[in-house]
């Protein structure tokens, strides 16, 4: 007995460091919210930086890419794409580098040209769209004349990349639904679910429509071997008189495996569309409408920020222009709003609700993509207008590309401590 109360006696100093050591990671951390300029608008050759996309790495590597249009003319323009890498959470970058270049010739997409928003001469890549495979590799896709797709990848962290592959062979079994002359990867970013496939939205259009681009209809295609070869999954939302238009498309793995996109679309009450596959290709389930995710007909973004059991809750984090109302007055049902007020939300259900809404930018501010560190620090890199009274006015008159650092005890104002895993992957799932 004498033994057992010694060893005890022995065991309890080691064990009040451990528990100590326990409330020491429970405690909350210090609110944070840091805006770091990426790109600037008219700098470096280029008119306008827009349509954001960023990933983290599995070595924690994050990459912020974006479309550096020459003259900002439209989405025809000339357009590159560009990217940005950090080693050190998102605090700095090194200088852009070009990704995509196909060697020619290079020829217009006719719909564009019929409608005269561009010039023959214009070469534009567009919708990049980037994966953080858990094997370490960096996967690319992007899209030329918004009618070739081609992939590429980085086993260096996105340093270097290798020869872009085309894989619009991959589209060609949605011709049988819908004879697509438009076709778009994302934008933002694509994921890869827990079984290892990677998962990223697309839209088609015929391109009759305004500015080429309407109408269309959202899907998705897959890989199941790394990147090496795609498939197109079924149509997850059509083009009808409740669904108009749907577009831009984000994507999430649900905690139960099942997969959700959260879509774009020109519906007339103005609200984010969402549908649900057992497997991010087939079996959606009927669109329906998130009455708490406002619709200004705007790209949007979304991430996995926990999920159980790694983490101590499920936690899916959103962000968007949450706004309905227009300078003008203009406020017609089905049409644009003003890209203002971009807010972050926070869902503890898997999307059913969204408990937290906090506003990030609430002056111009439209596109974005989000991602998480390791550490639980959440990245948004958002689109910002220019500040003059005047401009604010003007829906494209774009001033750069911003990147947001920020914690959950900023975006819950303290109500929410979250108890990660130190083995918690990064972003994207």
């Amino acid at each position: 007995m004498l033994t057992i109360r010694r060893t005890i006696s022995a065991l309890l100093p080691a064990a009040c460091l451990a528990i100590a050591s326990v409330c020491t990671t429970l405690r909350a951390a210090e609110p944070l919210l840091e805006q770091i300029p990426m790109f600037e608008s008219g700098k470096e050759d280029y008119a306008i930086y827009r349509i954001p996309g960023l990933i983290v790495t599995a070595k924690g590597t994050v990459l912020a890419y974006c479309e550096a249009r020459r003259t900002g003319k439209s989405d025809w323009d000339t357009i590159d794409i560009m990217l940005r890498r950090s080693t050190d959470g998102g605090k700095t970058f090194s200088p852009r580098q070009k990704i995509a270049d196909v060697p020619g010739p290079h020829i217009k997409n006719p719909v564009a040209l019929a409608q005269k928003l561009a010039e023959p001469t214009d070469i534009t890549y567009n919708n990049a769209v980037g994966f953080a495979d858990r094997d370490g590799s960096v996967h690319f896709l992007f899209c030329l004349e918004y009618s070739r797709c081609f992939y590429i990848r980085s086993d260096d962290d996105g340093q270097t990349f290798s020869a872009p592959v085309e894989i619009t062979g991959a589209f060609e079994k949605f011709r049988s639904d819908y004879d697509w002359k438009v076709l778009a990867t994302g934008p933002a970013h694509g994921i890869q679910l827990r079984t290892g496939r990677l998962v990223v939205p697309i839209w088609l259009s015929t391109g009759t429509g305004g500015h080429a681009h309407r109408p269309s209809v959202t899907s998705t295609i897959y890989s199941d071997d790394h990147g090496r070869t795609w498939k197109a999954g079924d149509v997850a939302v059509p083009n009808t008189e409740e669904w108009v238009n749907p577009n831009e498309t984000v994507i999430v793995e649900l905690a139960d495996g099942r997969v959700m996109l959260n879509v774009r679309s020109e519906s007339l009450n103005h609200r984010r569309l969402v549908t649900v596959s057992p497997d991010g290709a087939t079996g959606w389930s009927k669109p329906k409408f998130d009455d708490a995710l406002l619709e200004p007909i705007c790209m949007a973004s979304i991430v996995r920020f926990s999920a159980q059991p790694t983490g101590d809750k499920n936690r899916i984090v959103f962000a968007n222009p949450h706004n309905l109302s227009r300078l003008d007055g203009k406020e017609d049902a089905g049409k644009s709003r003003d890209r203002k007020n971009i807010s972050i939300k926070v869902s503890y259900d898997e999307g059913q609700t969204w408990e937290v809404n906090k506003v990030l930018e609430p002056s111009y501010s439209a596109y974005s993509d989000l991602a998480v560190l390791p550490d639980g620090t959440i990245l948004c890199l958002y689109e910002t207008g220019r500040k003059s009274d005047k401009e604010k006015k003007k829906s494209t008159s774009y001033a750069g590309l911003t990147l947001a650092r920020f914690n959950m005890e900023w975006l819950t104002d303290g109500r929410d401590v979250p108890q990660l895993s130190p083995a918690t992957p990064p972003s994207q799932k």
